[in-house]
């Protein structure tokens, strides 16, 4: 589909009719589990117009614009997100908060935090009331699109404005916009000012600041904030541990398993990210069979493999030069559509061709073309030539994957 054709889609999709080149209609809960696996931007906006009516369910319809939003992003297709967005404001529940809400929290994914605002400040105009809850994904677009500073300003002037009041998930948001810029201690600041109007705090407030002084080094400070979330009773939580985890990752593995034990001892149970923490251990510590073991016992454990699962394994696999069995975890990976990212891969199919598996290289190749858009398949093109031509004889370890994220 080319993008002039994009664009007519997504100029389509205030009507609840469909194209006319989607001979069928589907639910929009179908189609989010659709848009969750296919990664191509053309046939994303397809599969959104074919949807027979995109706001029966208001979740499911949130996030199908999502994934729709995030694939075009991903291939920098920003004039046909404005496009496709913007369409929406044809709507006849454009005068529903949530519904706009939807177009700002989009515009934020996407990194366009220009249109973000302009689309809250068009709430009078479209007839659209104001509270909390819009201001607070106005705040979420401006921290997703990294204009930390302003959050600040927006915080300071538009309740003022608008005339309504700040609430708990606002007051987080600013916190998360000085964590962000390195800043806890404007943070701990508004923790008073909180408690002062009768704020609660959340224990997610808590923990981003947590993360923030860890992130920081500063331990003792970390260890303060954790020692107050105890003494409130508000947590710690599943995330609150995560984010201690973290903070020892790379260390003892034996510290990381004495925190999930403690967790599972307070009644939390651990979550992906936790055991994603130890197998990270336990690679960065050379322990491979242990960190195999780790991932093999997920399902055991209640939890499914992320991206950052998979990407973790595979990464340090093609490390200690074990590419079959990297081979085999990247098609896990595929079944579960949890593709890793393309350096991770690119070790693999290099350390595949220098082991003699070019046949595996291949078909990992093909894989690749086959689930991704046009500006990604040109990388597997081009390293599929290198291969037919003899010329891939890149050392593995020339190759570098962002391991250290396994979220």
């Amino acid at each position: 589909m080319s993008s002039s054709i994009s664009l007519r889609v997504a100029r389509h999709l205030s009507t609840t009719a469909t194209s006319s080149t989607w001979n069928t209609t589907i639910s929009i809960s179908k189609a989010k589990s659709k848009l969750k696996s296919e990664h191509d931007p053309d046939k994303a906006l397809k599969i959104y117009s074919s949807v027979s009516n995109h706001y029966t369910c208001p979740l499911s319809s949130r996030y199908a614009q999502e994934y729709t939003v995030k694939r075009l992003a991903k291939s920098h297709r920003f004039s046909d997100i404005e496009a496709f967005l913007e369409s929406h404001k044809n709507d006849k529940k454009i005068t529903q908060e949530p519904f706009l809400s939807s177009i700002i929290r989009s515009y934020g994914l996407a990194g366009m935090f220009d249109q973000a605002l302009k689309t809250y400040i068009q709430m009078d105009d479209l007839g659209t009331p104001r509270s909390a809850n819009s201001f607070n994904v106005l705040l979420s677009a401006c921290v997703n699109s990294k204009k930390y500073d302003c959050v600040h300003q927006l915080f300071d002037e538009m309740p003022k404005k608008h005339g309504f009041l700040p609430d708990k998930v606002s007051y987080g948001v600013l916190i998360r916009s000085y964590c962000e810029m390195g800043k806890p201690e404007l943070a701990i600041e508004k923790l008073k000012e909180m408690e002062e109007k009768g704020v609660e705090i959340t224990v997610v407030i808590f923990t981003t600041i947590l993360h923030s002084w860890y992130k920081g080094g500063k331990s003792d400070e970390a260890e303060r904030i954790w020692n107050e979330m105890v003494k409130r009773g508000c947590g710690p939580d599943v995330g609150a541990y995560n984010v201690k985890i973290m903070n020892i990752q790379g260390g003892d593995p034996e510290g990381v398993k004495g925190l999930l034990e403690e967790m599972s001892n307070v009644g939390l149970k651990p979550d992906t990210i936790s055991y994603n923490y130890l197998m990270s251990c336990y690679c960065r510590n050379g322990m491979m069979d242990k960190a195999e073991k780790v991932y093999e016992d997920l399902e055991t454990n209640g939890c499914n493999p992320n991206a950052s699962t998979f990407r973790t394994l595979i990464f340090y696999l093609c490390k200690n030069e074990q590419f079959e069995t990297g081979f085999k975890v990247f098609k896990e990976s595929v079944r579960a559509n949890k593709i890793p990212d393309v350096n991770t891969l690119k070790y693999l199919v290099h350390g595949l061709v220098k082991s003699s598996k070019v046949k595996d290289a291949k078909e990992m190749i093909r894989t690749m073309k086959k689930k991704f858009p046009p500006n990604v398949v040109k990388v597997w093109t081009k390293l599929e030539d290198e291969l037919e031509l003899g010329l891939a004889k890149v050392e593995v370890g020339d190759i570098k994957s962002s391991e250290t994220d396994v979220v």
